[in-house]
């Protein structure tokens, strides 16, 4: 068969085929969708109301929250659509629009996590200077680097992939367009696309822990310096939150891509692929609201004030 071969469409074989399964999947994903929208949407419109949340660690939060509504978005409503009608049909320029944004939204994602650990570096290491260190201007410019870095990510590895021609089938082994099953329906030669993946998926990986990894050791250092129980105590909570994410987040998607494709599980990956599309941005609110008392705070606020809003209109 030719290179030339060219697919128009691919058929996303899905989580199931099963029917019985079909809607009680769509009702799941659709309730951890809602939740998502709800929770992180929620997030940001505190985050923007409340001054008390007008702070550096917040707006790298608002910008997090906005990311994981993207790339849920991203993947969640092509597969309840697929759940609910059966149609599995996903054009090639759609195919093409969701790998790049789901790329490029997890990218800048990585790099938010590491922002923000730098951000709780300057908090706890070095209070006195914290308002100098981290200043608008700062915060603005490592948010945008972030989203630059994610989208040139993403245009790389966009343009990786489907430069390659796509003739022995058009069946993706997966509910959303993804490279493993992507590459393994090519009929070119993968070893230099691996490569590129590889690479870039390592590098973003590393140099984003790496950050991580050095902000904690001087932030525990820090903190063991402390002589006080309380201020450790609130050091460590300042923390909690940020190290809970960057774990379910790094461990999913590390253990998803950095592996060869000979070793590729694809109902393994499915599930690994669910959790990190579907439930991480369902997660994040949470966790930052359970264990953070300004954003309780700031929500009890919110609430009081609705309600005293509605109170005054009847």
């Amino acid at each position: 068969m030719e290179n030339s071969t060219e697919v128009t469409e691919f058929i996303l074989v899905g989580l199931t085929n099963d029917p019985k399964l079909q809607i009680p999947l769509f009702l799941i994903f659709s309730l951890i969708y809602l939740i998502t929208l709800i929770g992180n949407l929620g997030m940001m419109a505190l985050i923007l109301l409340d001054s008390r949340l007008h702070t550096p660690m917040y707006f790298f939060l608002s910008n997090l929250s906005l990311v994981d509504v993207g790339y849920s978005t991203a993947v969640t409503p092509k597969v309840m659509a697929g759940l609910l009608t059966g149609d599995k049909v996903i054009s090639y320029n759609a195919c093409v629009t969701q790998f790049f944004f789901l790329v490029a939204f997890i990218t800048v994602e990585s790099f938010l996590l590491a922002s923000m650990a730098y951000d709780r570096y300057a908090a706890v290491c070095k209070p006195l200077h914290y308002t100098s260190t981290m200043t608008t201007g700062v915060c603005a410019r490592l948010v945008m680097g972030c989203y630059v870095c994610g989208f040139l990510n993403a245009s790389i590895h966009t343009g990786n992939i489907f430069r390659l021609s796509f003739c022995r089938a058009n069946v993706v082994d997966h509910f959303f367009c993804d490279a493993p099953p992507l590459l393994a329906l090519s009929c070119s030669d993968n070893y230099i696309s691996e490569m590129v993946i590889f690479l870039m998926v390592g590098f973003n990986v590393l140099f984003s822990i790496l950050v991580i990894l050095i902000s904690y050791l001087l932030i525990f250092v820090t903190i063991l310096r402390m002589r006080s129980s309380e201020g450790r105590q609130k050091a460590f909570s300042t923390c909690a939150s940020h190290l809970t994410t960057v774990f379910i987040f790094y461990g999913t998607g590390t253990f998803t891509y950095l592996q060869p494709s000979s070793s590729h599980s694809m109902d393994t990956d499915k599930m690994a692929s669910v959790f990190y599309t579907m439930v991480i941005p369902m997660l994040n609110p949470v966790v930052y609201s359970l264990r953070n008392k300004e954003v309780k705070s700031a929500f009890k606020k919110a609430v009081e004030k609705a309600k005293s809003s509605i109170g005054f209109v009847f």
